[in-house]
């Protein structure tokens, strides 16, 4: 653990009101979150297709989300320091609501700088609700408190595209629903009940040098968003690919997603009793082997079920586990900027997963599987080599 900087108040250490209050309310932010990501990413798509507009115009406005997202990776660990938690929360919630009500309201051409601002909302939701749940926990507790976290990201992935199906992407409903929620989660992080932990000194620090400090956390965001993206764009039409009926293809990801939620508090004690890295080491080869075995679950509809929730679970497991050892090794506003440039990475990772991905299943009929494979058997590889030169 660094010893530059300090929380220079715990909201766990004391109060179990307010400990409950807190952590409450950053389960609110992940779930935001990772709402407000999944909720406005199919949304503003299918609007600017409605409006007739090409795909290189949507991939356009889309790619602006990832500018936000850089920007605040550089910004957030100069500044958390001097605004705190709380504050800068509050108002990255404020900031989604307003950037949301105002993309019906607004003309196309404004939809570009929007789009930046919610990137940078969004990224500063995701890295200090890491931060904050990071602060309310453990040595002894930490795995499980980050799986809850992760647990409530995917809730949040899954809140948004439901949310669409029951209100619909015509109109500015939908829309305003999404203001809505982070403007009430807004208010509950606002609360003076709720506990924010605060940072003694600013991080000056590159992106360049919060990688190499943490590669590992580096190299398993990167394999989850790559993974999880790739999923998302080609795994229903992998199953359709091999004689699966639409609706059947896509439950699968609902059922990998099922697993990621259900299955986190189990792999989170486990990694509060062993471990950790070994964990790590465990999950992703279990997750190369999983992924192996897809092209043959494949022929049977419920071992395909039963392995997607198993390896979901296992997959998503790895980036829980590895939020809980940086939580443990640093502290303060270092680890709100190794947070924030596993952010960033996490936009490389979704950039290059759904290409390498493509590319792999125009080659091979289980390109899916056998790129999926063949990434996470290159993390546990390069986590082996890391171990032994350490």
């Amino acid at each position: 653990m660094t010893g530059t900087d300090t929380l220079s108040e715990n909201p766990g250490a004391g109060g179990g009101g307010a400990a409950l209050l807190s952590r409450a309310a950053v389960i609110a932010i992940a779930m935001m979150f990772g709402l407000t990501y999944s909720l406005s990413a199919g949304l503003i798509a299918l609007d600017l297709a409605a409006r007739n507009l090409s795909e290189t115009f949507i991939g356009a406005n889309a790619a602006m989300h990832a500018l936000g997202v850089l920007a605040m990776a550089v910004l957030l660990p100069r500044i958390v320091a001097a605004l705190g938690i709380r504050r800068l929360v509050v108002g990255a919630l404020v900031l989604a609501a307003l950037v949301l009500a105002a993309f019906p309201a607004t003309p196309i051409w404004l939809w570009f700088p929007l789009r930046i601002l919610l990137g940078a909302a969004s990224e500063a939701l995701f890295v200090l609700s890491e931060t904050w749940t990071n602060s309310l926990s453990t040595e002894a507790t930490r795995a499980r408190a980050m799986a809850v976290y992760t647990a409530a990201l995917s809730v949040g992935f899954a809140l948004g595209p439901l949310m669409l199906s029951v209100i619909g992407a015509g109109g500015a409903a939908a829309y305003l629903a999404g203001a809505g929620v982070a403007l009430l989660a807004a208010l509950l992080v606002a609360s003076p009940k709720v506990r924010a932990p605060a940072f003694d000194r600013p991080s000056r620090e590159s992106p360049l040098h919060f990688i190499r400090l943490a590669p590992v956390a580096m190299g398993a965001i990167m394999l989850n968003a790559a993974i999880e993206t790739a999923g998302l764009s080609f795994l229903a039409i992998y199953a359709t690919q091999l004689g699966w009926p639409e609706s059947g293809a896509t439950r699968l990801m609902t059922c990998m997603m099922v697993g990621a939620i259900l299955l986190q508090l189990p792999i989170g004690w486990l990694g509060d009793k062993m471990d950790r890295m070994k964990l790590v080491v465990l999950l992703a080869a279990g997750a190369t082997l999983g992924a192996l075995l897809w092209p043959f679950a494949l022929a049977s509809e419920a071992a395909t079920y039963a392995l997607l929730f198993v390896w979901g679970g296992a997959f998503v497991g790895i980036y829980t586990i590895m939020l809980a050892v940086v939580g443990s090794r640093f502290q303060g506003s270092e680890l709100v900027g190794i947070y924030a440039v596993m952010g960033l990475m996490w936009g490389v990772g979704a950039l290059l997963g759904p290409v390498l991905a493509g590319l792999a299943m125009d080659l091979v009929p289980h390109g899916l599987a056998f790129f999926a494979a063949a990434v996470c058997f290159v993390f546990v590889a390069s986590v082996m080599a890391g171990r032994r030169t350490a």
